[in-house]
C-alpha cells in the first residue's frame, strides 16, 4: 500500500483474460495476476466512480467474448482483450464517486471487471441496490440481469395464460429456475431439462416444476417432449440450441411461443448445428422472438415490485453455487460452461 500526494494506492488482485478460445475454455485461458495497482480515487473532474468489487457474476453469454473477434461478425457485446481483466456484471460498495447519483457507501450492481477495485467510467446501465434485507448476492442473478431476463421472456415475450404448457432447457441455470417459477404462479404446467440427476431432482424438489428430465439419458429428444407434453408445447423458454429447439418445433401447439434467451449449446461449437424442423412455425403460427435484457432497463422497477414480496413470503427461491475467492473465478467459469454448477454461478471476492 502507497500514498502519494495524499491518494492511497493499493494492490489490485485481477483474473487478466490471456488468450482467444477455440472449442471449450480451460482455466489456463486466464491468469490470476497480483501484480496491478490502483489509486481509491477518482481522477478530478471525472464522472466515474470507484468501486470494490463484492461478488461476480458467471454467466453463459461470457463464452463468446473468449471468442477472436472476426471481420463481419455480430455480437451486442465486445470480446475480451487479451491481458486485460475479465469483465461482468457484479455487486459492488462505492468508495469515490465523481457522479451526482452515486455516492460513498453506495451499493451498486453493474458491469465490472474481475478484479478487487474497479474504476467504472461508463456509468450507463449502474443499478443502485436501495434493499438490502436479501442476500447481496442475489444482485449477481435473482435480483440482476438473470431475474430481469426471466421475467422479460417469460411475461413480455411469451406472455402466459393459466393452464399453458411451458418446457424450460437449462432449467436449473440461473435463468431457467426463475422462468420455471414464474410459470408456477402464473398456473402453468411446467417441465424442465436439466444435465444431471442431482439437477432433475433439484427442479421437482426444491424448485417445484411438474416434471423434469435429464437429456442427456433421453436418445430421442422428440420421444421425450412427446411424453412429457402428450398435448404440446404451449411456451418453450430457450436457453439451449440445436438439437433440442429442433425436437421443441416438431412438438409446439398452434399459436405458441418461443422466447429465444440463449443457445448455450452452440458455444463452444467452431460451426454451430443447424435447425431442421422450422417450417413447423408456419404450420402452427408459432412466434419465436429473441431478446436483449437491456432493451427493458425501464422495466427494472416493475420487476422489482413483483419478486421482492415474493421473495419475502417464500413464494421464490433460488440457488447460487458460491465459489470463495477471486482466484477461484476461473474455475468457477470454467464449471459453468462445462455444465458442472448447480444453480446460479457467483464468486464471492469480499465482505462490504
Amino acid at each position: 500500500m502507497a500514498s502519494g500526494g495524499g491518494v492511497e494506492e493499493v494492490t489490485n488482485k485481477q483474473v487478466l483474460f490471456k488468450e482467444y478460445v477455440s472449442g471449450l475454455p480451460k482455466e489456463s485461458n486466464m491468469h490470476v495476476s497480483t501484480s496491478g495497482t490502483i489509486k481509491l480515487k477518482v481522477p478530478e473532474g471525472s464522472n466515474a466512480i470507484l468501486v470494490k468489487n463484492l461478488y461476480l457474476s458467471c454467466d453463459p453469454y461470457m463464452r463468446p467474448r473468449m471468442d477472436q473477434p472476426t471481420p463481419g461478425s455480430q455480437s451486442y457485446v465486445d470480446s475480451f482483450k487479451p491481458g486485460s481483466p475479465i469483465v461482468g456484471y457484479g455487486v459492488a460498495k462505492v468508495l469515490d464517486s465523481g457522479h451526482p447519483d452515486f455516492k460513498k457507501g453506495d451499493l451498486i450492481w453493474a458491469m465490472t471487471g474481475w478484479e478487487e477495485y474497479s474504476l467504472i467510467t461508463k456509468t450507463q446501465g449502474l443499478f443502485k441496490i436501495h434493499h438490502t434485507d436479501v442476500p447481496l448476492s442475489y444482485y449477481t442473478g435473482l435480483l440482476g440481469m438473470a431475474g430481469t431476463t426471466a421475467y422479460i421472456g417469460f411475461y413480455e415475450i411469451c406472455s402466459p395464460k393459466k393452464g399453458e404448457h411451458v418446457f424450460i432447457s437449462a432449467a436449473s441455470g440461473a435463468v431457467g429456475q426463475l422462468v420455471g417459477q414464474f410459470a408456477k404462479l402464473s398456473g402453468c404446467h411446467v417441465v424442465g431439462s436439466a444435465g444431471s440427476k442431482e439437477k432433475v431432482d433439484l427442479l421437482k424438489n426444491k424448485l417445484k416444476f411438474d416434471e423434469a428430465f435429464n437429456y442427456k439419458e433421453e436418445p430421442d429428444l422428440d420421444a421425450a417432449l412427446k411424453r412429457y407434453f402428450p398435448e404440446g408445447i404451449d411456451i418453450y423458454f430457450e436457453n439451449v440450441g440445436g438439437k433440442m429447439l429442433d425436437a421443441v418445433l416438431l412438438n409446439m401447439r398452434a399459436h405458441g411461443r418461443i422466447a429465444a434467451c440463449g443457445m448455450i449449446s452452440q458455444h463452444n461449437l467452431d460451426k454451430p448445428e443447424g435447425v431442421h424442423n422450422l417450417m413447423h412455425l408456419i404450420y402452427k403460427r408459432i412466434r419465436i422472438e429473441g431478446f436483449f435484457v437491456f432493451d427493458y432497463d425501464h422495466l427494472y422497477p416493475r420487476f422489482l415490485e413483483l419478486v421482492l414480496p415474493q421473495i419475502a413470503e417464500g413464494k421464490i427461491v433460488y440457488v447460487e453455487d458460491i465459489a470463495e475467492g477471486l482466484e477461484s473465478g476461473p474455475a468457477a467459469l470454467i464449471r459453468l460452461f462445462s455444465g458442472h454448477n448447480i444453480g446460479k454461478q457467483v464468486v464471492f471476492i469480499t465482505q462490504e
